[in-house]
């Protein structure tokens, strides 16, 4: 796990835990709902960012007889959690408080401390984001932002960029119900806002809960990892065809290869063997988190009318 990736989390967790009690110490005083389902908000984010530590290091346990390829995926599952929190306990309290407060509307009492509160939330939060957004940029390189997201095969990565957009958005939700109640004295604006803020950190989790779940099942590395597998394999010389090259990330930074290749007539098992060691070699070296390959030797007659993989027989 990328040591960038841990700085992100614990700046997260760190002004997500200072803003939580500021918000709630303002809701008690204020008795706003808005600020309410801000509190809770930034509570799920913290516990969040602990659920991310704890399947880091979880993921780092040594391989063993039950897990024979490690325990990498137990960062996807947690991250997948995360997901499931924001959605369960984040969005639906955060609307539950707004439909409440809908139901039975009163105005806010001494806004100015929501004012402050949110002023410092706002620079907490925005630093954390910052944190957050400029180790994503890095990792990311030259793709898109999406493209970075669709293709990134660690979760901490974007997860907690996301977490944070989406609280950044939320305060200014919040600021702007604050706003319009007072100088409108609607006092609804307070129950529409924390429904609104409900709704944000629904889409950001199903969106996370999206990007989560390949990985989770066993997503295979970016093409370009696959491509680069294939012709390593394909210019040695005693390969007559590469076959298919399956790939599965069990963890962030440990893709599994399994490589089925047609050798040429002739060859000896140990010319054979060399080849294979050789291909491992340049395999691993060539291509960042492959740490463990299999490659089977087929002919054409293991497939239904000499027919390679992949194409029906």
């Amino acid at each position: 796990m990328a040591k960038g990736s841990k700085t992100v989390i614990y700046a997260a967790l760190a002004g997500n835990l200072l803003i939580a009690i500021t918000k709630f110490i303002a809701a008690s005083f204020t008795g706003s709902a808005a600020m309410m389902a801000e509190g809770i908000h930034s509570t799920v984010d913290t516990g969040n960012q602990g659920l991310l530590l704890y399947g880091m290091k979880r993921a780092k346990r040594p391989a063993d007889a039950r897990f024979p390829f490690g325990y990498g995926k137990e960062i996807y599952f947690w991250s997948f959690m995360v997901a499931v929190l924001i959605f369960a306990v984040g969005s639906g309290i955060s609307i539950y408080e707004g439909v409440n407060r809908l139901l039975h509307p009163h105005p806010v009492e001494s806004p100015i401390v929501n004012y402050v509160v949110l002023g410092l939330a706002m620079l907490f939060e925005g630093a954390a984001w910052f944190i957050a957004a400029r180790e994503f940029n890095r990792v990311r390189g030259k793709w898109g932002v999406f493209e970075a997201v669709r293709r990134g095969k660690d979760p901490a990565s974007f997860l907690v960029l996301f977490e944070d957009s989406a609280a950044m958005l939320g305060l200014v939700v919040a600021f702007a119900a604050l706003l319009a109640g007072q100088l409108t004295g609607i006092a609804w604006f307070d129950g529409a806002a924390s429904i609104c803020i409900g709704l944000i950190l629904a889409v950001t989790a199903v969106w996370l809960a999206i990007e989560t779940k390949g990985l989770l099942l066993g997503e295979a590395a970016n093409q370009h990892v696959v491509q680069k597998i294939r012709a390593i394999v394909g210019r040695e010389d005693v390969v007559a065809r590469v076959n298919e090259v399956l790939t599965m990330h069990v963890g962030p930074e440990y893709i599994l290869a399994n490589i089925s290749v047609r050798f040429r007539a002739g060859l000896t098992g140990e010319q054979i063997q060399q080849a294979i060691e050789r291909m491992d070699g340049e395999i691993k070296a060539g291509c960042e988190h492959v740490e463990r390959i299999f490659i089977e030797a087929e002919r054409e007659a293991d497939r239904p009318n000499g027919k390679p993989a992949g194409q029906p027989a």
